[in-house]
Formats: structure tokens, sequence, C-alpha cells
């Protein structure tokens, strides 16, 4: 679900749709939960799986988080050994992917509260996210530029959004959780979090309009 490789108008789309509830498949929040039961009983092949399953998004939200590529990958390995750790305490009740983004959403916090400041700079070009984030169909390099200035002007927009306004637009764009899930996930009011991507949205669509001008 990133921004990267798409063109404004299909920016601009994807920020119309982003307030709109979102329908979870709840198959795949089934088969997510019950691999997890067999990794706790030792079955490593459902690890794998579920690593396979939701290591993309998980990476894209911690670097856009971070905005640091070696950070990210330092919070993208002990968001997984934290998996491990904590896989005889899941739960049923909750979907794996809400488990998964609440261990990645308080790593980000602790690793900001032991940092005491965010990182500088954006660092997309870094390989293991060249691995992970979605191939452009298009080839042409005046597509190419036009994508890429479209993303950088994102980057920075998303850069200026206060902290807690980016976690919510992030986790709605990257984990594919209801906004109920992600005020659970956030640990605030299922309107507080449905505000602050409102104001999110409007912040992205008002910045990318501007660079435009």
């Amino acid at each position: 679900m990133a921004v990267e490789g798409l063109t404004t108008s299909e920016t601009t789309t994807r920020f119309a749709r982003a307030t709109r509830p979102r329908t979870v498949e709840a198959m795949s929040d089934d088969e997510d939960a019950q691999l997890m039961l067999a990794y706790a009983r030792g079955e490593l092949g459902a690890f794998e799986t579920l690593y396979a399953r939701h290591r993309g998004a998980l990476y894209r939200y911690l670097v856009r988080q971070a905005r640091d590529g070696e950070v990210a990958n330092d919070l993208f390995q002990e968001v997984w050994s934290r998996v491990i750790v904590n896989r005889a305490r899941y739960e049923p009740r909750a979907k794996f992917r809400t488990f998964l983004f609440t261990l990645a959403h308080n790593c980000f916090i602790d690793h900001c509260r032991r940092s005491k400041a965010r990182p500088a700079g954006m660092v997309l070009e870094d390989a293991d996210a060249a691995d992970l984030l979605p191939a452009s169909e298009e080839s042409q390099p005046d597509s190419a530029l036009a994508r890429d200035q479209v993303s950088r002007r994102y980057q920075a927009a998303l850069a200026t959004l206060p902290p807690e306004q980016r976690d919510v637009y992030l986790l709605h764009e990257e984990s594919d959780l209801s906004l109920e899930e992600i005020a659970r996930v956030t640990g605030v009011g299922a309107e507080t979090a449905k505000s602050r991507l409102r104001y999110a949205v409007g912040k992205l669509k008002a910045a990318l309009a501007v660079a435009e001008a």
C-alpha cells in the first residue's frame, strides 16, 4: 500500500479513500491466528508463512516512521524477535495483524524514548527497502521521474505531520487494520483515531497541492 510508484492523480485518489471504512477479510485473519497458534506449538513453517505474508507491510510502516533505513532494520528485527518471545502468550481473540502492529508501534515508541530524537533523513534507497517495496509497473524514464518527484513531495509532507497523526495514517495505509483496531494499537479512542487520520490526510493533500502549484 505504499505511495511510491503512484502518479499524482493516483495519490490523490488514495487520500480520498483513506477515511472510508475498511473491510478486513475474516478468512485471512483466521488463517493468521491458526498459523500463530501452530507456531506456538513448535511448527516453524507457520512462522515462515506469517513472516512472508506480513514482512513488507511491517517494514514499510517502520521505515516511514523511523525515516532511517538502519533504524528501521533494527526495529524490524526487534518486532519479529518479540513475536517469537511472546508466541506462547498470543491469544486468537486478537488478530495477528493487531498483535504484530501493536508490537511495532511499541517498539518504535521505545526507540524514540531511547534516542529522544527522530532521525533527520528518510532512506528509502536502503537495499532492504528496495526488496520489500512494490516494483513499479512502468519503466519509461519520464514516468520514473514523475513518480520520483511525487514520492519526494509525499515523503516531505509525511515528515511534517505530528507524530500521532503520522502513526495513525501509516497504520491505516500499511496494516490493513480498521480504525477501531488502529485505536487499540495506539491506545486512543476510535473517534480520536478517526480524527487523526482525517487531519493527516487533509494535510498531505494540501501539501501536495501546494507543491504542484
